[in-house]
């Protein structure tokens, strides 16, 4: 499992978010943040079109919580900043997705299952409000 800086980016400005009354908007996130303004966007576009964040537009325009911090898992954040399913491995997820061809007879697979079931598990429970 990689998490790049989309998932940091991601996880920092929900937080920063989160903490304000009022829509904050990319060019303010991105410098407290010390990131692009372009990829910043990026990232909290694609959380609003999920439904994690609200967008609003406009001179006062900007990005709020769409939801609760206790309604927002962390594995939903990071599979969006990613835009890819969370995964320890390749194969984790099945022993036919096997990059080496081992398949059905891979003697880790099930390892690997079971420790994907388990991060799968910890991110979904774990949330915003567990992180603020």
């Amino acid at each position: 499992m990689l998490l790049t800086r989309a998932s940091e980016y991601a996880l920092l400005s929900l937080v920063l978010i989160s903490r304000q009354n009022a829509p904050e908007d990319v060019d303010t996130l991105s410098k407290r943040l010390n990131i692009s303004r372009s990829f910043l966007a990026k990232i909290l576009q694609s959380l609003a079109r999920e439904g994690v964040l609200k967008s609003y537009k406009g001179a006062k325009g900007g990005f709020s919580l769409n939801k609760e911090p206790k309604e927002i898992s962390i594995r939903n954040v990071i599979e969006i900043a990613e835009k890819k399913p969370l995964t320890v491995f390749e194969c984790a997820a099945a022993a036919s997705a096997c990059p080496s061809g081992k398949g059905d007879f891979c003697m880790i697979w099930p390892f690997l299952n079971k420790f994907q079931e388990k991060m799968d598990d910890f991110f979904e429970e774990l949330t915003l409000k567990d992180i603020l």
